[in-house]
């Protein structure tokens, strides 16, 4: 089966004054329809800047080489306006921050409708009617409401709701969640992974969904790929994450979620709340 998304021999250089400076190296993995690919690690690791360098996000600055093709495509060259088509049409992306994401000096619904508009035919009356449709799809109630908000009146997690939403109405063959979960509370947390979980279940689209955090990927990622200082360290499905990994590197990931769910469990021991063992881990 070919790849909807891969990497190849992927490496990003950073120019400067003091001279080159590696920040990805030969970095190389793929995704299919209906997988999500979880790439882990932390700060730094250069997780963001693979697809960054893919996507055509970075500036003139940094150097990139290897290959990235997506449905069998080159990306890696491709004019600024056609990476540019592409993202935000058959390429969803969901950032960390959707405060970020959104202008607050124009009410919601106008920067949905913009984005609807700049990769599609529809009609002023179709892109309402898919926007409105969005919001109930999401589970984001009173649209009408809603669309006549500014963005600092809703919550962070009905803006990455509303990402998700615009990513998916756009029927991507590609979608990357960019640490989708990070700056949002632990409930709403919950909820971006279940419509993940959920739009993974019902549509073919291949995902890369990109953290730091271990159990969000468990919860999402059919298989992960863990990266340490722009290397790809570790790579398999879950199982073989927790128990098997090889790298010192991983097996610290793993170690620290594992002091985590201890404490969580002593906690819980101690006001006689103890949880189901199997499920905490």
């Amino acid at each position: 089966m070919t790849p909807i998304f891969e990497l190849k021999d992927l490496s990003v250089m950073l120019h400067s004054r003091r001279g080159d400076k590696p920040l990805v190296q030969h970095v190389s993995f793929c995704v299919h329809a209906g997988e999500c690919l979880g790439i882990l690690g932390e700060s730094g690791s250069g997780k963001t800047l693979c697809m960054k360098a893919a996507m055509g996000l970075l500036d003139h600055s940094f150097h990139v080489s290897g290959s990235a093709r997506f449905n069998e495509e080159e990306l890696i060259g491709k004019s600024a306006e056609s990476l540019r088509r592409l993202r935000g049409g058959k390429v969803g992306i969901i950032l960390q921050n959707p405060m970020t994401c959104f202008d607050p000096l124009y009410r919601v619904g106008s920067q949905i409708a913009e984005t609807f508009a700049a990769h599609n035919a529809w009609s002023a009356e179709e892109i309402r009617k898919r926007s409105l449709a969005m919001l109930e799809t999401m589970r984001i109630h009173n649209g009408k409401d809603v669309l006549q908000k500014y963005p600092h009146q809703l919550s962070g997690g009905m803006l990455q709701r509303i990402m998700i939403g615009i990513a998916m109405t756009m029927a991507p063959d590609l979608l990357i969640a960019d640490e989708p979960t990070t700056a949002i509370d632990a409930i709403t947390q919950y909820e971006i992974l279940e419509e993940i979980l959920r739009i993974k279940r019902k549509k073919k689209t291949a995902m890369v969904f990109i953290t730091h955090d271990l159990s969000a990927v468990s919860r999402v990622a059919d298989r992960i790929v863990v990266l340490n200082h722009g290397k790809i360290v570790d790579e398999g499905d879950f199982s073989h994450i927790l128990h098997h990994a090889k790298d010192p590197y991983t097996r610290l990931l793993v170690e620290k979620r594992a002091d985590v769910m201890r404490r969580y469990v002593s906690t819980l021991a101690e006001k006689g709340e103890l949880p189901c063992l199997s499920c905490a881990m």
